[in-house]
């Protein structure tokens, strides 16, 4: 963050860029499921941020304006390469056993697939309700979609999500009832 405080003219904005870094971050990562992916265009939105901070007038919307920004450079990106290669990295939780640590990374790699498997529309909508917490009417000024598209594109993910998460589920085994027959 070092270049953060050579461009920035105050402190309250780089504290604000700072503060946002990881979430602009997450939002990236789940979209485009590539760590070095989400760092590119995270530093490109704080880039665009930055030569275009005049033009934020209200500084409450500052959280807003800048996923804007990171919405456009996702679009930039995707039509610069059509093609998108899905590489998934597990996060090891380190819990109280090896069972717990391995049962948590088994539910988040089927969450990970799932939400990845998700068309990208929806994928957008959802995670930035449902992880970031942002309105309807937030997600459709920084996707620049109407409320109705986000709510039912929101809607459609949620569906799709639950089905595929219950068809990534472990079958459970099953327990067939043995039946003895007589010999005649």
């Amino acid at each position: 963050m070092k270049i953060l405080s050579l461009l920035c003219r105050t402190d309250a904005l780089q504290d604000q860029l700072e503060k946002m870094r990881p979430k602009l971050y997450r939002v990236a990562y789940s979209w485009s499921h590539n760590a070095a992916l989400a760092d590119d265009l995270v530093q490109e939105t704080l880039i665009k941020a930055l030569q275009n901070a005049k033009q934020l007038r209200n500084a409450e919307a500052m959280n807003g304006w800048l996923f804007a920004i990171l919405a456009n450079c996702w679009r930039d990106h995707f039509r610069q390469s059509r093609e998108m290669d899905d590489v998934e990295e597990i996060e090891r939780v380190d819990e109280f056993t090896p069972e717990d640590g391995h049962a948590q990374s088994q539910l988040v790699s089927r969450v990970r697939n799932a939400v990845a498997r998700l068309p990208l529309g929806q994928r957008q909508v959802l995670t930035l309700v449902d992880l970031e917490e942002f309105s309807y009417a937030e997600v459709s000024t920084i996707l620049e979609i109407p409320v109705g598209t986000v709510m039912s594109r929101l809607c459609r993910a949620r569906k799709t999500l639950k089905t595929l998460l219950y068809e990534l589920a472990p079958q459970q085994a099953q327990v067939s009832q043995i039946r003895r027959i007589r010999g005649v």
